[in-house]
């Protein structure tokens, strides 16, 4: 587990929370949401469909607007950024990794995973070079230039995880990862995802139904209703 001592926090939320308008009535999708993340922490975030995850997850990762509080990462305001600004954020410090796994299926497993560094121009020998250290890293260097239908599901999210980590992010946003996967696959997505957290000292916030990865956290938050109804420090 992370010692986070008297480190400030790398993302901290205040007073979150996000209404939708519609026309039946306003829909108060998450309400006052204080939540702080370390770097070389994981938190993971429990609820049943409909308590909010997705959309705490969402403003956390600045691809939603709060209506209400902030959020702020590395010390910087994304509630307060333009689209600019926080599009070049999401592109240098924040990884994502979602259910489904987004990879493109006309491409190798390796050049997927050069995308995030194409979009920053980064030099194609470096792309290259990135590419393979991250495929090693999650055990699929002998699978670079296989395309996602010769991948099984556990080794597709391995690549879209091996693509968020390409910019080497600070932040780490994981929505359902192991949702596709049988138990024992999505296991050991949670275990390697610990590993990179601790190992690389990246922050990381998941959301899952999975029970398995709860032993593993640093902390564990749980949502009903938009709220959070318990709060479990490791």
């Amino acid at each position: 587990m992370a010692d986070t001592g008297t480190a400030p926090p790398l993302l901290t939320a205040r007073g979150l929370g996000r209404t939708y308008r519609r026309d039946g009535g306003d829909v108060i999708a998450l309400h006052d949401v204080d939540l702080d993340v370390h770097a070389g922490s994981l938190v993971i975030v429990r609820g049943r469909s409909g308590s909010g995850k997705t959309t705490l997850l969402n403003l956390l990762g600045g691809l939603d607007d709060p209506t209400t509080g902030s959020v702020r990462l590395d010390g910087e305001p994304v509630s307060d950024m333009d689209e600019a600004a926080r599009s070049d954020m999401r592109r240098t410090k924040i990884g994502f990794v979602f259910q489904a796994f987004g990879l493109l299926p006309i491409l190798s497993a390796a050049e997927n995973v050069e995308i995030p560094m194409r979009l920053v121009r980064a030099d194609p020998a470096a792309r290259r070079a990135r590419a393979a250290e991250l495929l090693e890293h999650v055990e699929l260097g002998a699978r670079a230039r296989h395309r996602p239908d010769e991948l099984s599901g556990g080794e597709q999210q391995r690549v879209a995880i091996a693509r968020a980590l390409a910019n080497r992010p600070r932040l780490l946003i994981a929505d359902e990862p192991t949702g596709q996967l049988d138990s024992r696959t999505g296991s050991e997505i949670i275990s390697l995802l610990v590993s990179l957290v601790h190992g690389d000292g990246i922050g990381a916030i998941v959301a899952t139904h999975d029970p398995a990865p709860l032993e593993l956290a640093d902390r564990v938050i749980e949502l009903d209703d938009g709220r959070i109804v318990s709060d479990d420090r490791r």
